[in-house]
């Protein structure tokens, strides 16, 4: 197959940074040997496995063979991507086809026994999952912020947790300009976030059906201040995850954080309420004009209209939103922020396959 052959293949399938699929023709192309890349999806079946895929597709990521893998019980069935069928396939055959890059969503367990076994084989594993978040020795990575921490040797790349990816999006710009001393936040997540089994329980809840219980408590016209194990001191294993990811996310241990974590009977994404104390006093119009200018955050705060972000509008979207900023009057240098977003999307699936785009675009694969 000759060079421009190879190009326009890619050309038919390639995504919107045109940079990012000449990146990918030029290293994998040599005059003897056609290298064509294997993407796997792990969790393929589940909500964000299907997210993920339709991310996939809207941001035509370059590939010559996707392996859907999910547990042996849905081996066998049938997923269609971009109008084609594909059959899942188990973890053991996906890790012996040695896929370039492959995309976790299949929950903590599995990404534990098997993660290091697809790095084992030159894979690059992007993992949804909490197992790594806190490894030491593996990155946390939301693009925007450090995606330039990655290298080649980093086989296993951790997606930090969704409330958490949306909350620093926001943070980062204001944490350049103004540094960040504490930040007090209460999230309002939907029902998305738990998986399929407890949006069918909310729906049998709302059309008065039996319903299978995923949570310990109904949740329809109900919220729930708990969201997943209580720990020894009182906090929910959710909140701290925010605490601490935030703080390796900007590699930054002096950053004070609190968060109270709740689940509320909606869909289409999560919401919250933050609370930042900045190092330096700051001009609400320059925070404005700094979330304005910051990649992947859309500004909606024109309260006089009816105008802020809310879980129904940010549905499928891939940008964090922001609004209600106002100043603490309360404590000096303060600010609160509404921040919204798809915990399905940049919460989960989007942030993943930024990170293989942004592998692929500066040949860590």
């Amino acid at each position: 197959m000759s060079f421009l052959q190879f190009w326009l293949k890619y050309l038919n399938h390639k995504p919107d940074n045109d940079s990012i699929a000449l990146t990918f023709v030029l290293q994998k192309f040599s005059t003897t040997t056609l290298y064509l890349m294997k993407l796997a999806v792990v969790g393929a079946t589940g909500l964000v496995g299907s997210e993920i895929l339709e991310v996939l597709a809207e941001h035509n990521f370059p590939f010559d063979e996707l392996l859907l893998v999910a547990s042996e019980r849905s081996v066998g069935k049938q997923i269609d991507y971009k109008g084609k069928p594909y059959t899942v396939i188990g973890l053991a055959e996906a890790v012996s086809l040695k896929p370039e890059v492959a995309i976790f969503s299949a929950g903590g367990g599995t990404s534990t026994e098997w993660a290091p076994k697809f790095a084992e084989v030159g894979t690059i594993v992007i993992d949804n999952s909490s197992a790594w978040r806190m490894d030491p020795t593996k990155k946390l990575i939301v693009p925007e912020i450090n995606a330039k921490e990655l290298t080649k040797e980093d086989k296993i790349i951790a997606n930090p947790n969704c409330s958490t990816i949306q909350m620093v999006l926001a943070l980062a710009p204001l944490r350049e300009r103004y540094g960040i001393k504490r930040v007090v936040v209460s999230t309002y997540q939907s029902v998305t976030g738990t998986g399929v089994a407890a949006v069918e329980q909310m729906m049998a809840e709302r059309a008065g059906e039996k319903a299978n219980m995923v949570y310990p408590h109904k949740i329809d016209m109900n919220v729930l201040p708990h969201i997943d194990v209580f720990q020894e001191n009182g906090y929910t294993k959710e909140e701290m995850k925010m605490i601490k990811e935030t703080k390796k996310i900007f590699s930054d241990d002096t950053i004070q954080v609190t968060a109270t974590t709740v689940r509320i009977p909606t869909m289409g994404g999560h919401s919250e309420s933050v609370n930042v104390e900045f190092k330096e006093d700051f001009d609400l119009a320059e925070v404005r004009e700094l979330l304005a200018a910051a990649p992947g955050v859309i500004v909606q705060d024109d309260p006089a209209n009816n105008i802020y972000p809310m879980p129904i509008t940010a549905h499928k979207k891939d940008e964090v939103f922001v609004g209600r900023l106002r100043r603490d009057e309360s404590q000096a240098n303060t600010l609160n922020m509404w921040i919204v977003a798809d915990n399905l999307r940049k919460g989960a699936a989007t942030n993943a396959v930024q990170i293989a785009e942004y592998a692929l675009a500066n040949g860590l694969f």
